[in-house]
């Protein structure tokens, strides 16, 4: 059918009735990093959740990792995280790969350095898209190339007395 209107459910992605449309919401922003750091203060859920809202957007999706209590069957008694000098542009690197990749409206990513306590946020990233399935699969994307590529490292001490540095 011809001059037939697209319409989307929620935000999940085109119905049976269409395709993909070419109005700018559902294209990528032209500068949709928002935030990116590294530091040494407390992370803020609501700061990133925050920096990412963006009327275009009918997805975000939002990781939050927090120090456990234990890793490997073993009771984990502190934890101190660490990072290059080039971690803030490796960051960078990272974010520009998942804005090429996806139709990201905003994208933020803020990872914790210092001493850290059990239950402590350690990472939050956040990323908008148009579609709820896109923001999953770039929110994803982020969080894991950020934890392989990055360079943070992790240093555990366990409660018996053993240490591990992980990530090196």
């Amino acid at each position: 059918m011809t001059g037939m209107a697209q319409t989307y459910d929620d935000a999940d992605g085109p119905t049976a009735r269409g395709t993909t449309s070419d109005h700018p919401g559902e294209q990528g922003a032209a500068d949709p990093i928002r935030l990116l750091e590294i530091r040494e203060a407390p992370l803020s859920v609501d700061e990133v959740f925050t920096a990412v809202g963006d009327d275009a957007a009918g997805g975000t999706a939002l990781f939050v990792g927090t120090v456990r209590n234990h890793d490997g069957g073993t009771d984990v008694a502190r934890l101190g995280y660490s990072s290059h000098p080039s971690a803030q542009a490796e960051l960078r690197r990272v974010a520009e790969k998942v804005v090429a990749d996806h139709p990201v409206r905003a994208l933020a990513a803020v990872h914790r350095v210092g001493d850290l306590e059990v239950g402590d946020l350690a990472v939050v990233v956040a990323v908008s898209c148009p579609h709820r399935a896109e923001a999953f699969d770039a929110c994803r994307k982020l969080i894991d190339d950020l934890k392989h590529e990055v360079p943070i490292w992790k240093h555990q001490t366990f409660s018996d007395g053993t240490e591990e540095w992980v990530g090196v």
